[in-house]
């Protein structure tokens, strides 16, 4: 009796009930052009609301305790314009990719009338998501909180309220490094604050309740003094009184030192991830999968949108990717890949995968 080759259906689950492609749901009719992607995880809306909060407390912070009342008018200037355009880039740069399909693969086109119709060769291993019930493209990976297989899947990020993918991977690298920009300027301006204005704003709160800065220590008040409320007024170098300021800039401080560092660390880790072509979970499965990886030049190139200008900075330049497959060719070139001999197909199955002939 003789075995007639066919091709075969990779899951990603070891449930029976994934295993057979028919069982899939015909694709529906694709949505328009430009639809708005938005993510419904009430975690995720809820980290994206304290992100903008977080921000614009820190402009309310800058501008109206520090900039505003400052007597330095070229010095507030070129301060505020700088902070509220690394502000409105960084802010920019959020709603980008939150709201842009970071690379979601087509749902429900793993049917057998589909596969059948590809004419894939004897041999050739096509990749199936159960969970979505799509073919899966190479280096895409399914998201639980997206609910959908994401190309070129990095994390799934609560503070953008979206995965960073294929397609706004740049957008998230912008918002990281603006907010790290801003948290930096931020505490380098708390700082002129208290080194210019902290002496002056104490000295003129304890003069104006009666204690002089040459004795402080022993001045006393006259008695016609004490009974008369002490008003606390504001200075000259802030809007509120001392002690408001202060709470506030503290505040500030926290805020700034906590995100510079937090963004920085996931800066370098997305532009390391670029350089190297491997996205976070790729580097997890690194001794699973090995993979040819494209040069770094090119990578960055492709991430960022061409070769180098001022659009790299820009969130409102999207990334440079080649023109997007239909569902056909996109799944052909996977099924391509795996066109050879045992040997390379064993080396691409997953330690949790399963292999299943279509008979």
């Amino acid at each position: 009796m003789m075995l007639v080759p066919t091709h075969h259906f990779r899951d990603i689950e070891r449930k029976p009930e994934y295993l057979q492609p028919e069982k899939c749901v015909p694709p529906p009719y694709p949505g328009p052009v430009g639809t708005m992607w938005f993510i419904r995880d009430g975690c995720g809306i809820a980290c994206a609301v304290v992100t903008w909060f977080l921000v614009l407390y820190a402009e309310f912070v800058v501008l109206f305790v520090m900039l505003i009342p400052s007597r330095d008018y070229v010095y507030s200037v070129i301060n505020g314009i700088v902070f509220n355009l690394l502000a409105f880039l960084a802010l920019a740069s959020h709603g980008r990719a939150m709201l842009t399909d970071p690379g979601a693969v087509p749902k429900g086109n793993a049917t057998k009338e589909f596969i059948e119709s590809l004419q894939l060769k004897p041999g050739q291993v096509v990749y199936k998501c159960p969970k979505c019930c799509s073919i899966k493209p190479d280096r895409a990976h399914h998201c639980s909180v997206c609910k959908r297989c994401i190309r070129k899947m990095d994390h799934h990020c609560p503070w953008v309220n979206n995965c960073v993918g294929e397609n706004n991977q740049k957008y998230f690298v912008l918002f990281t490094m603006y907010i790290a920009l801003i948290s930096l300027h931020a505490l380098i301006m708390v700082g002129f604050h208290f080194l210019h204005c902290f002496e002056e704003d104490w000295t003129s709160l304890l003069q104006g309740s009666g204690v002089t800065r040459a004795a402080s220590a022993e001045a006393r008040v006259p008695p016609q003094d004490k009974k008369q409320p002490r008003k606390v007024r504001a200075t000259e170098c802030s809007s509120f009184s001392p002690p408001t300021t202060v709470i506030l800039l503290i505040l500030l401080c926290f805020e700034g030192l906590l995100f510079l560092i937090f963004t920085s660390v996931m800066f370098g880790t997305q532009v390391h991830s670029i350089c190297t072509d491997e996205t976070g979970i790729e580097r997890l499965k690194r001794k699973h999968q090995p993979r040819e990886h494209r040069r770094s030049w090119k990578a960055v190139k492709e991430a960022f949108g061409g070769d180098f200008s001022l659009n790299w900075l820009n969130p409102f330049s999207g990334p440079c990717h080649p023109e997007p497959l239909n569902d056909r060719d996109w799944v052909r070139q996977v099924a391509s890949m795996s066109d050879t001999d045992n040997t390379e197909t064993t080396e691409r199955k997953d330690s949790d995968s399963v292999e299943v002939t279509d008979e």
